[in-house]
């Protein structure tokens, strides 16, 4: 179904990202965040379309359906390392920082840093080019006082 996404998204020199790749690659890489602990709850999806509601301008039942294609998108995406790389290509740093924001929302939306989650930012952050300063500095613009 994504078989043509994942070849623009990983191709030797790919092209920016089209709007409605975008919103693919970011959700799907939240999906894949949300999940590394073995527990995709209800917090976690509705951050997740808060989110893509508030990035995209979306209504709740299209937020959903695009979470929805998203979770499809995450199972058949590569492996973390040359999906990240990926967007790291294609997408320029100040989004690239807005993605490590949104990442730490969905963290953080149980007031508790997971193992799992934290392993997993600290990896992406420096795959998507973003320095570990910056994504402290994500963290702190988005986790409550």
């Amino acid at each position: 179904m994504f078989g043509d996404f994942f070849k623009r998204l990983t191709a030797p020199d790919p092209a920016p990202l089209s709007d409605t790749d975008a919103r693919i690659a970011l959700g799907a890489l939240l999906v894949r965040l949300a999940r590394v602990d073995n527990s995709y709850d209800a917090n976690e999806i509705a951050q997740i379309d808060a989110i893509l509601m508030q990035r995209y301008g979306l209504t709740d039942l299209e937020a959903a359906g695009l979470r929805a294609e998203c979770e499809a998108a995450e199972a058949e995406a590569p492996d973390t390392v040359r999906f990240t790389r990926a967007i790291k290509d294609a997408v320029e740093y100040d989004d690239r920082i807005a993605v490590i924001e949104a990442m730490w929302s969905v963290v953080m939306v149980d007031g508790v840093r997971d193992d799992h989650e934290d392993a997993m930012l600290r990896m992406v952050a420096p795959l998507l080019g973003i320095t570990d300063q910056d994504s402290h500095k994500a963290r702190l613009r988005v986790t409550p006082e």
